[in-house]
């Protein structure tokens, strides 16, 4: 049943399972396969979790703070979609995963201090203009599973290469790519 407005426990549920999921898909996976991708300007899983990290550090937690403290009065900060990719090129993939829980537990205590009430809260968005707190919130849930989706497309396409007919029944062999 639609709901009119974004439900906070169930942005929040999506939110704390994102890192659990990340590490099921990627905690055990040869090498290779970390660095797969669709093609030139697409992401490799590892590069995925590289941004999902920097995401942590740089975006979700701070564009909250930025809308509760200042409102629409200062905007936000530019994201470097990137950055993790440079910031991380060193860590191992354990390293990124057990960094991603750590920090995705401290956005969520941020998360926590969120009331129906300040879902109107605007802030200002470098590119968009004014946005709201229900936005930003709706977009953060979206993006993690966007960016699972994709970490999931980029390793169905490289076993998929050598299923043969069965291709016409694997949808996700025909969906789009994408960078980010």
């Amino acid at each position: 049943m639609p709901v009119s407005s974004l439900v906070l426990s169930e942005a929040r549920a999506v939110l704390a399972q994102t890192p659990v999921v990340c590490r099921a898909l990627l905690g055990s996976l040869p090498p290779r396969l970390l660095i797969v991708d669709e093609g030139p300007g697409t992401w490799s899983p590892l590069q995925v979790l590289q941004h999902l990290v920097w995401g942590e550090v740089d975006d979700w937690a701070p564009r909250i703070r930025c809308i509760r403290d200042q409102g629409t009065v200062t905007p936000f900060a530019p994201f470097d979609r990137e950055e993790g990719f440079r910031r991380y090129q060193q860590w191992s993939v354990e390293d990124l995963l057990q960094e991603f829980a750590r920090l995705r537990q401290q956005s969520l205590v941020e998360f926590d201090r969120l009331s129906p009430e300040i879902l109107s809260a605007e802030g200002r968005h470098p590119e968009f203009g004014t946005v709201t707190m229900e936005q930003l919130v709706a977009t953060w849930v979206t993006h993690d599973l966007g960016h699972i989706v994709q970490i999931s497309r980029v390793l169905a396409k490289e076993s998929g290469r050598f299923v043969g007919p069965w291709t016409a029944y694997l949808s996700v062999l025909s969906a789009s790519r994408s960078g980010g």
